[in-house]
């Protein structure tokens, strides 16, 4: 019997990110996907021209009615959108106990949007605080959370431990938009890992979303966490390679 995962994001047409691109990682890897729909996004390969939040009502509803009936191995948040659906997602959070939960904290698309209100920001550690197993941020997520500007492995790792610190979450900065090289480092409250790719010269929609479903497969499957990380690395730096353009914007994983 396949086990069952679930995504917790938003709608993007494209299928580039959120909840389809998820679902069709998850489906790769093995597992039966499910979704809760946080926000329906306006956008195609080039930009996003709009953000339609869902009530957290709404939000809450979806999970509940899932969780019910099947049983969930494995949580992945990615955008929340609004500080109630943050709520929400703490609620979700707290109350899915027992299997890995992989936070994406998407606060602006790699187009420039904004994808989470400022006031949210502030709120997000303190919701997520000893409720996940692991934190995903980019560089910009991580230098919005930790409060300091990330451009290096240095800046990684001071933002990664202050993170920890401020939730009680493992922390893994995903490090594909360093200047010179792309390595991803994880701080998991006492040890510092570094996992390092070649460079790859595409600026490629979805990689975020896409690291982190693939994440939390492999936790799923029962892998430890070092081991999980340095997997969907792998994974994300072959998906980047054979990634294509299919419209007039940024390639997509295919």
């Amino acid at each position: 019997m396949r086990k069952v995962l679930l995504s917790v994001a938003g709608y993007d047409p494209s299928a580039g990110a959120g909840v389809l691109l998820d679902l069709r990682v998850f489906a790769r890897m093995g597992f039966h996907g499910t979704a809760v729909l946080t926000a329906v996004t306006t956008q195609n390969t080039r930009f996003v021209k709009d953000v339609h939040v869902l009530p957290a009502r709404l939000v809450l509803e979806q999970y509940r009615v899932l969780a019910g009936d099947l049983a969930i191995a494995g949580l992945k948040v990615g955008m929340a959108g609004s500080g109630e659906n943050l709520k929400a997602v703490g609620t979700i959070l707290a109350s899915a106990k027992g299997i890995p939960k992989v936070v994406d904290p998407v606060i602006r698309s790699s187009s420039g949007a904004r994808l989470l209100e400022g006031a949210a920001v502030s709120e997000f550690l303190v919701t997520i605080r000893r409720r996940a197993t692991v934190l995903t941020p980019n560089l910009d997520e991580a230098g919005l959370l930790a409060g300091a500007i990330v451009r290096d492995i240095a800046g990684m790792k001071a933002a990664a431990e202050a993170i920890y610190d401020a939730c009680r979450v493992p922390c893994l900065i995903t490090g594909g938009h360093l200047e010179k090289e792309a390595v991803n480092l994880l701080f998991d409250g006492r040890h510092v890992a570094l996992f390092g790719k070649p460079k790859v010269a595409k600026d490629v929609h979805g990689t975020g979303c896409f690291f982190s479903a693939c994440l939390l497969g492999y936790l799923a499957q029962g892998r430890p966490l070092d081991k999980a990380c340095a997997l969907a690395t792998e994974r994300t730096y072959r998906a980047i390679r054979s990634a294509a353009r299919l419209g007039r914007g940024r390639p997509l994983i295919i």
